[in-house]
C-alpha cells in the first residue's frame, strides 16, 4: 500500500545536470571552438592587362559605416572619347580574359546598369568608364552592391574592361539582357586584399 502513495522521484537532480551541462558547454565553446572572427577587408586592389593594349590599376575601399564601396582607377590605351562596359565576373581565373567567367551574378538577374535595383542587375554591373582625348579613363564612384566582405564579396573574382559600350540591359535582345552588348574583352585583372 504505502508503494501506491509514495512520491515521483524528483526532476530536481535532472535539471540541475542539464543546465551545468550546457554551461560546461558554453564555456568550453567560448574557450576553445570559438571560430576567431576575421577582420573585415577595407581596401582591395587590382591591375589589369590583356591581349589590347589596355592596362590599368584599380582599388576599391569599403566603408566601415555605410557599406558602400568605392572605386577609384585610372585606365591607358583605351580609344579616345570611348566608353567601355566595366564589370566584375565571377571567376578570378585570368589565364585569359574570357576564362574570367560571366559576371558576378548571385542573384541570377538580368544584365542592368548599377544604379537600378538589385532586382534589375547583375552584382557585378558596374556600368562604362569613359576616357579622355588621350585614350585615359580616370574615374570614381562608389556601389552599395559589391562588398569585399561576406557572400557579395568581390576578393579573388575579376574585373574586365570591355571592348565595346555597356548598353545597361536596354539593348532590346537577349545578349542586351546578359551581357549589356560590351563586346570583347580587353583587358582583366584578380582582385587582391591591398
Amino acid at each position: 500500500m504505502d508503494a501506491l502513495h509514495s512520491k515521483p522521484p524528483s526532476k530536481r537532480p535532472l535539471v540541475i545536470t542539464a543546465v551545468a551541462a550546457f554551461v560546461t558547454f558554453l564555456l568550453f565553446w567560448n574557450v576553445f571552438l570559438k571560430p576567431e572572427e576575421l577582420p573585415l577587408v577595407t581596401k582591395a586592389v587590382v591591375t589589369v592587362s590583356g591581349d589590347s593594349q589596355v592596362t590599368g590599376m584599380i582599388t576599391f575601399t569599403q566603408s566601415t559605416k555605410s557599406g558602400a564601396v568605392t572605386i577609384k582607377g585610372e585606365l591607358k590605351g583605351l580609344d579616345p572619347l570611348a566608353k567601355r562596359g566595366f564589370h566584375i565576373h565571377h571567376s578570378g581565373d585570368v589565364s585569359s580574359c574570357a576564362a574570367a567567367g560571366s559576371h558576378f551574378n548571385p542573384f541570377s538577374t538580368t544584365h542592368g546598369a548599377p544604379t537600378d535595383p538589385s532586382s534589375k542587375r547583375h552584382v557585378g554591373d558596374l556600368g562604362n568608364i569613359e576616357s579622355d582625348r588621350n585614350g585615359v579613363a580616370v574615374f570614381e564612384f562608389q556601389d552599395k552592391l559589391i562588398s569585399l566582405n561576406g557572400p557579395l564579396s568581390i576578393v579573388g573574382r575579376a574585373v574586365v574592361v570591355h571592348a565595346g559600350t555597356d548598353d545597361l540591359g536596354r539593348g532590346g535582345n537577349d545578349d542586351s539582357l546578359k551581357t549589356g552588348n560590351a563586346g570583347g574583352r580587353s583587358a582583366c585583372g584578380v582582385i587582391g586584399i591591398a
